[in-house]
């Protein structure tokens, strides 16, 4: 039987980088992998569905080149060539992964993981040929899946999840999209842009919910000019399948509707990647389908750890990365600080983008403080004027009292690759007149920031 220091179990963001962290730090380390290393994130989430909104974003310009002062005759998309690069994207980075792998001396074990007494891992490979291994310390990161409501099961065909709508062959006429979440939104935004007539279905009374209000309200007006239905404060209650198409029964809160559509896209959250993995032969908590663990990531039980998807927090790649570097470096013995889920960037790809940090407006007032709220509208920047995509804004509060930077909100084009700035500020504990005297360079988007701050404090200039 092999023996390890440590064991991960799923090679997503969160294990892979866990296991390169271990090896970084001296421990001996292997990967536990039942499909393809890199996990959902870099074959089939993150990495693959920037690849198609790319391409939906260069479509978009060809479109609209006459704007920038271009002539182009009928551009066109190859439908099964857009998915083919994104698929190509996908494989090359988890080739990427494997380099890493090698590099870091981490022994990659394919097969499907179980935990056993003893700090033992049991992996059935293939070919259904079990081995077992052993260490002094599991760490648990499986990940995640689509999940499935009652009423809208999925078969892969009329009704998919994110997976198959990676992968279709054919373009659907049209779709409908039941949840505004992040994947949602996506890929509503994705094949509205590529031609297919989308109407998204959302339970609560706003896109993107868990958005402060005013980026939720403003990112509704955006997609529907582009041409997208969107319908709040609906449920999908069935679907027959039965036909050539899909009808789905909607209730609304003006009574009950039928939708009819090629396809119907699932998004309606997640479910942890936990079932038959050894947590009830070990007596491992858990608690509505997440694994219980303390503030470094240990379970109840010795030696065993749980990271990313399969732990509550936000289920996004750059927190399970984190949490498995924090993880690993507290096993060394270092000293770490437990991360602060107060302070975790979100971040929507579709068009436009929305980043965000920290409290909304709502949940700042809720929470006592007296706000000082600026907003600076792209629409009032210079680059973003002279690039075409003037739609959206910078939204930041901080506390009237002693100017902690409280949230920070942003909706408008390249506006994920911005919020790092508010992550890192409230990291180091700024102060909105820090913001402000902090020269920011022209033209770029990230002006916007320092205006929105300026706002906030009555000292704003191109306003």
């Amino acid at each position: 039987m092999s023996k390890y220091d440590i064991i991960v179990l799923g090679s997503g963001p969160g294990g892979y980088v866990t296991a390169i962290r271990a090896s970084q730090l001296g421990f001996k380390t292997a990967i536990v992998e039942k499909e393809s290393l890199g996990g959902v994130c870099l074959n089939w989430g993150c990495i693959p569905t920037k690849a198609l909104l790319k391409s939906a974003q260069v479509f978009d310009y060809l479109k609209h080149a006459e704007d920038y002062g271009l002539t182009l005759q009928n551009p066109d998309k190859d439908f099964s060539a857009v998915v083919k690069r994104s698929r190509n994207v996908a494989e090359g980075m988890s080739k990427g992964v494997q380099f890493l792998m090698k590099k870091n001396k981490i022994d990659v074990i394919e097969g499907f993981g179980k935990l056993k007494a003893g700090k033992k891992v049991a992996v059935t490979d293939k070919n259904e040929k079990t081995a077992e291994y052993q260490a002094d310390h599991i760490i648990v990161a499986t990940g995640a899946r689509s999940r499935e409501l009652p009423s809208l099961k999925q078969d892969g065909k009329k009704i998919i999840g994110y997976r198959e709508a990676m992968t279709l062959k054919e373009q659907p006429k049209s779709m409908i999209v039941v949840g505004s979440g992040a994947i949602g939104v996506e890929f509503a935004h994705f094949y509205n842009a590529m031609g297919t007539e989308v109407t998204i279905v959302e339970f609560l009374p706003n896109v993107v919910p868990l958005e402060d209000e005013e980026i939720s309200k403003q990112f509704e007006r955006s997609i529907k000019k582009a041409g997208i239905t969107v319908m709040t404060n609906s449920s999908v209650e069935s679907v027959d399948t039965s036909g050539k198409g899909v009808k789905a029964k909607v209730k609304t809160a003006k009574g009950e509707i039928s939708l009819e559509a090629d396809i119907v896209l699932s998004a309606v959250g997640i479910k942890t990647n936990t079932e038959n993995i050894g947590l009830e032969d070990l007596g491992i908590k858990t608690d509505k389908d997440k694994i219980v663990v303390n503030e470094w990531y240990q379970t109840n039980v010795a030696g065993i750890y749980a990271i990313g998807d399969v732990v509550a927090g936000p289920a996004l790649a750059h927190v399970a990365s984190a949490e498995g570097i924090t993880c690993v470096e507290k096993i060394k013995g270092m000293h770490v600080d437990p991360i602060d889920y107060g302070n975790i960037p979100g971040c929507t790809y579709a068009t436009p983008e929305i980043a965000s940090v920290g409290m909304t407006e709502k949940q700042a007032k809720e929470a006592g403080y007296e706000l000082k709220i600026g907003k600076f509208p792209f629409s009032a920047s210079g680059k973003a004027k002279a690039a075409g995509t003037p739609d959206g804004f910078v939204k930041v509060i901080f506390d009237a009292k002693y100017g902690e930077w409280l949230g920070c909100h942003m909706i408008g084009a390249g506006v994920t690759d911005m919020i790092a700035e508010a992550v890192l500020g409230r990291k180091l504990e700024t102060t909105g007149h820090e913001v402000l005297k902090a020269i920011h360079p022209h033209p770029t988007m990230s002006e916007a920031v320092m205006e929105a701050v300026a706002a906030a404090y009555d000292e704003v200039i191109h306003l």
